[in-house]
């Protein structure tokens, strides 16, 4: 069961999608906090779900490369083990 937090509302309002129709109807959505994360799709809804597949990829090649976008850290808690 996957909890509702507060930290998760952050990530997600933090990473706003935008959408536009072109004029052959289909949509786009795109993060602008992310350059160069958008994609385009059939309907809005499937616009959504590949732009959050790209926005997921580009923020995980980024952890690779040892930079940590700021509510990507704050998804994750940690704490120093007890002795």
């Amino acid at each position: 069961m996957i909890k509702k937090s507060k930290q998760n509302k952050l990530l997600l309002s933090s990473l706003a999608v935008e959408f536009d129709r072109e004029e052959d109807g289909r949509w786009i959505a795109e993060i602008r906090k992310l350059p160069g994360v958008m994609a385009y799709g059939a309907t809005k809804r499937e616009a959504l779900q590949r732009v959050y597949a790209v926005a997921l990829r580009t923020l995980a090649d980024g952890v690779e490369e040892g930079k940590m976008f700021n509510p990507v850290s704050r998804l994750f808690g940690y704490e120093v083990a007890g002795r």
